[in-house]
């Protein structure tokens, strides 16, 4: 007889902004593997460092009990100025990635939100008065820009369980380029539920009027090979050839004259 194949209980978690952080596998070995970063190993820190082939982005993974756990940060460049993006632990990895995936597309599709209000709009977020923001439906989940429409300033995505209740904190500088903040709210306004193992321990809350909680059981290698699937797609993204050939620059005429 053959051996029983091995499962794993996996939650499925909704609303994903409640899920609890995840495995931050989900983000920083993609980079690596599937996007070419290179890593920075200080056995001594608890922290991971990655950066861009071009040294221009940089993540930083770094426990902070009164901070934001992810940073991540782009250098200035001809047309754009330096920004950076930052990350509560209890942010969910799914929605980390989305901007670090648009961040890393070599071919951003054509599309791809730009801006940030429309996906969450389509499902139902509405306005806040005179603050420039929407939230969720069930109001635990609020976007705002600050500034003006002359000079707009910061973006903020809070996930909340009440005023004195805050889950995690995203915060998005004047600067960060507005499909990379799209790029986080369409994952937000995405209702599929994400996967946690033991999430016990990790939900903000247990409260079944708030959260909904599916336990399957998986087989262990669908589990493992999620993230390899991962990795996969993202390097044969980076590995594709250009969707339209750049034309070659043919050398000039003898004799050729301008008119």
């Amino acid at each position: 007889m053959s051996p029983t194949p091995e499962t794993v209980e996996v939650d499925f978690i909704a609303p994903r902004h409640l899920a609890g952080g995840g495995d931050p596998a989900w983000i920083t070995v993609p980079l690596h593997r599937g996007c070419g970063w290179s890593y920075g190993d200080d056995p001594l820190m608890p922290r991971v460092l990655l950066s861009s082939p071009d040294q221009k982005a940089l993540l930083r993974l770094e426990p902070d009990p009164d901070g934001q756990w992810w940073t991540l940060s782009h250098a200035a460049g001809p047309d754009h100025a330096a920004w950076y993006a930052s990350f509560g632990a209890r942010t969910p990895v799914e929605l980390i990635a989305a901007v670090t995936d648009a961040l890393t597309d070599p071919a951003p599709p054509a599309g791809a939100p730009s801006d940030p209000y429309e996906p969450l709009q389509q499902i139902g977020w509405t306005p806040v008065s005179a603050d420039n923001g929407l939230v969720s439906p069930d109001g635990t989940a609020y976007l705002q820009r600050l500034g003006s429409a002359e000079e707009p300033g910061a973006w903020f995505v809070t996930a909340t369980l009440g005023l004195d209740r805050p889950v995690w904190q995203a915060r998005f500088d004047a600067h960060t380029p507005a499909r990379l903040v799209a790029a986080f709210a369409a994952a937000l306004a995405d209702p599929k539920p994400v996967p946690r193992i033991d999430s016990g321990r990790s939900l903000p809350t247990h409260d079944p009027s708030v959260v909904t909680r599916r336990t399957t059981d998986v087989l262990a290698v669908y589990v493992a090979g999620a993230l390899e699937e991962r990795v996969h797609s993202l390097a044969a993204r980076r590995a594709a050839p250009p969707t339209s050939p750049i034309p070659t620059r043919q050398a000039p005429a003898k004799n050729d004259r301008s008119r």
